[in-house]
């Protein structure tokens, strides 16, 4: 009996049940790591060298070789598991977050053994689940040395061959096809463990040579704006917030004529406020950048000046106090515009697209913000938008554009335009929906009128705009 399964497998059912059991110690140290994509992403990447488990090698030195690189290999998976597990479950961040950088980049050796001597307890589990998971897949590879015992005669074996060679190719193929695709895009490539870690020490260092920079530039900017004792032209105290979005194209909002009502709280708000609400029909974004718009938004002069000014080292040299609310990780933002305000509040934890932390979350922090009893703030909020995903931007079945077939759907399947376009649409506008939800009810925060200005940003080539600014 044994005989004839060997015979109508392709693959030996010790080798299948390694690869099955290695898969399976992988993915479930993996698992509190990441979320579904993330995780389908990792494996994906992982899958290729296990493969070689299937492989029938009958030399027990190859064996023995074989298990050491999938052991190896599966290893740097799992340590890269466990230390991803700890972030994401102790500080909600991702190790590439501006948090986690920042806070490695500003720790030395000494403080590093003070971190570890105060926080072993919490990293117990999680390395606890890393010895357990090695422990098994030593166990699991250790059996895969040993050669396994013929139960077929040599004309069962020679008969199978054929068939063997046959599936075993097709399937690793497919599997090599696969990994080959995933290095290849450079989004899934670089969170390889052996790719992410070395860029990783690099951003830690290339941060700790920009702060340097970046502290001298700032206090001369401050020595700068002290010097030209910029004044009020009124007295009494002044509150002033400052809204900045990403990725928001008027020619989807409701409120500049869209057929979707995207915008109906900010239409509301048009109409209960009459003229004080100016609609901006005409504004251009002057980069397609997020870094370029907020440099040129926040900075006078080119930026190869020697001497630039920042707007916010004027207004606190003008007496304000600066408050910097932002659901944005990045790096480069904080070093270059909010390192300038007295106090910064950071919502988001993880870098990029991946990032689905909400915009209605900068209303409690803008609240705290504007009861604070300094008589002059300036408050910068900055928000995602609808920055990609879009699917991330809004709460899950909070989609009224996905269900029916309205005069946009009509537009696009006329136009031509695949499924897949008609419903990355569908989200872009879901995503404009929700972030209407949060623009207006900041006016609400505060107690007394207060001067909002909302800046839109769009990523790329399109036109962006300004749309409204209540008293």
């Amino acid at each position: 009996m044994r005989a004839i399964r060997d015979r109508q497998s392709p693959f030996r059912s010790s080798d299948l049940l390694a690869f099955a059991m290695v898969f399976t110690i992988v993915l479930c140290t993996l698992i509190p790591a990441h979320d579904l994509r993330r995780l389908t992403q990792i494996m994906v990447l992982a899958l290729p060298p296990m493969c070689l488990l299937l492989w029938p090698i009958e030399a027990q030195r190859m064996r023995r070789l074989r298990a050491l690189f999938v052991g190896l290999w599966a290893g740097v998976f799992m340590v890269d598991g466990a230390v991803r597990a700890y972030l994401t479950r102790t500080y909600q961040a991702s190790a590439d977050s501006a948090l986690v950088l920042s806070a490695v980049a500003n720790t030395g050796a000494g403080e590093s053994i003070e971190y570890l001597s105060m926080y072993w307890p919490a990293m117990l589990p999680w390395a606890a689940v890393l010895l357990a998971g090695c422990l098994a897949l030593a166990w699991v590879l250790r059996r895969t040395i040993v050669v396994p015992v013929r139960t077929e005669e040599p004309r069962a074996i020679e008969a199978t061959r054929p068939r063997l060679r046959r599936w075993s190719v097709l399937l690793l193929c497919a599997v090599l096809f696969i990994g080959a695709i995933a290095y290849a895009l450079k989004p899934w490539r670089r969170l390889h463990p052996l790719i992410f870690w070395p860029d990783w020490l690099a951003s830690v260092q290339e941060l700790r040579n920009e702060w340097a920079d970046q502290d001298e530039l700032r206090l001369r900017t401050f020595e700068r704006a002290e010097s030209l004792r910029p004044t009020l032209l009124s007295e009494g105290p002044s509150t002033v917030v400052v809204v900045i979005s990403d990725s928001v194209n008027r020619d989807n909002l409701g409120l500049y004529g869209y057929a979707r009502a995207t915008t109906p709280r900010l239409e509301r708000l048009r109409d209960e406020l009459g003229d004080s609400f100016l609609v901006l029909r005409h504004a251009w974004s002057v980069d397609a950048g997020t870094l370029a718009s907020l440099r040129n938004l926040f900075w006078f002069g080119a930026p190869s000046a020697p001497e630039p000014m920042h707007v916010l080292a004027l207004a606190r040299a003008a007496g304000y106090h600066i408050t910097w609310i932002s659901n944005h990780d990045d790096i480069a933002i904080d070093q270059s515009h909010a390192a300038f305000a007295d106090r910064i509040e950071r919502l988001s934890r993880t870098r990029g697209r991946a990032n689905r932390s909400a915009d209605i979350d900068t209303l409690k922090p803008l609240q705290i913000a504007l009861a604070d009893p300094q008589p002059r703030k300036l408050i910068i909020v900055h928000l995602m938008g609808a920055h990609p995903h879009y699917s991330f931007r809004y709460p899950k079945g909070a989609n009224p554009f996905d269900d029916g077939f309205d005069v946009v759907e009509r537009e696009l399947e006329q136009e031509g335009r695949p499924f897949w376009l008609q419903m990355l649409r569908d989200e872009y506008d879901a995503a404009l929906l929700h972030h209407d939800t949060v623009t207006p009810t900041m006016r609400g925060t505060a107690r007394t009128p207060l001067p909002v200005f909302a800046f839109r940003r769009l990523s790329g080539r399109t036109r962006s705009a300004a749309p409204c600014r209540w008293m």
